[in-house]
């Protein structure tokens, strides 16, 4: 029997893989890291190359394990990436770069049902990261799961447009996309088309998916990167929503006849760093463990009272610098099985 086994954000949770914080590091510069990441600086040479701060990668390291232990504490098996160099330089026959990080395992691996689909990453830093999950993802194929991949893109210079208004950054020349810009709810799948997603990839997700699923592409409404700081399901029916993004006009017909959330403002806990790699609102990227229950950033206390109101218990933890590294609770998690079966909520 497939170990994988996922066909929504909310049911109750049995097995998640968590990040590893060791290594991480700001890759060397190209057109895609401008373009992508820090699109605010004036020029690509500003960029912050080189080890985060030791004290980021203690302190998020101890927290990594803290998240770990309550979950397996909630009965959550939990995995986690094998150690990898991420300073060794690779290539292909475009493009040289090192690697950036295996904190978000989120962002590089999409499961739906009982598969695994590698995507293909808009970032070349990330372009071998499935690498630190290939004993997991050998382990998965092997109880029965289905393991595929995108094609793998040429993220070529052309690509990225750092001079282009935000959501036209990147270019449409062949399907690319990180698995946060997709969000399950059941056979219908959410896709943002923005700075992290662009058309191609949506059809090449549909194609790859067919009948059984519909890929809904969500366009115009948050232009950067991920979805999950913008919308947030909680449980059938029920889903958490970011004021600053989404409104009656944009909300994706899908989710017109749920119950909406609209988060509070965001307290902002600060970025150990100059150049953030996440907005405050990363303050609302929670994980459900199960229907009732969220693993919600401490420093939270609006968002937590908000979800008391609407019958969400929180387990209030933190990841002190994620706005520095660029991922919430729900980015550092990839959540590899729940209990449930495939639905249809509309």
């Amino acid at each position: 029997m497939s170990l994988v086994d996922v066909h929504n954000e909310w049911d109750p949770l049995e097995e998640v893989i968590i990040g590893v914080i060791d290594g991480a590091q700001i890759p060397r510069v190209g057109p895609d890291l401008f373009a992508i990441e820090f699109k605010n600086l004036s020029a690509a040479q500003d960029i912050p190359i080189g080890p985060f701060p030791q004290r980021v990668v203690e302190e998020t390291r101890a927290e990594l394990e803290i998240l770990c232990d309550e979950l397996t504490a909630l009965g959550v098996r939990v995995r986690r990436p094998s150690p990898r160099d991420l300073g060794t330089t690779f290539s292909t026959p475009d493009w040289a770069s090192d690697g950036f990080y295996d904190y978000c395992p989120r962002d590089g691996l999409l499961v739906l049902g009982d598969t695994v689909i590698e995507t293909p990453m808009v970032l070349r830093s990330r372009f071998f990261e499935p690498l630190a999950y290939r004993d997991l993802l050998l382990e998965y194929f092997a109880s029965g799961a289905r393991w595929i991949s995108a094609p793998k893109p040429r993220l070529l210079d052309e690509m990225y447009r750092a001079d282009s208004p935000p959501g036209s950054r990147l270019g449409n020349q062949e399907p690319v996309f990180d698995a946060a810009n997709v969000l399950r709810f059941g056979t219908d799948i959410l896709y943002l088309i923005s700075d992290s997603g662009n058309e191609m990839g949506w059809r090449w997700l549909q194609s790859a998916l067919g009948d059984r699923y519909t890929v809904h592409p969500c366009r115009d409404l948050y232009a950067s990167t991920h979805v999950d700081s913008t919308i947030v399901p909680l449980d059938a029916g029920l889903v958490l929503l970011n004021p600053e993004r989404v409104n009656h006009a944009n909300i994706p017909d899908l989710l017109k006849g749920w119950k909406h959330v609209w988060a509070p403002e965001p307290t902002d806990a600060g970025c150990s760093g100059s150049h953030p790699l996440a907005s405050r609102w990363i303050g609302m990227n929670l994980l459900v463990v199960r229907p009732g229950l969220a693993i919600v950033d401490e420093r939270q206390p609006e968002l937590i009272k908000m979800l008391g109101r609407h019958g969400i218990n929180a387990l209030p933890l933190r990841l002190t610098h994620a706005r520095a590294l660029g991922g919430g609770f729900h980015c550092v998690s990839l959540d590899v099985r729940r209990q449930g079966r495939l639905e249809t909520y509309r």
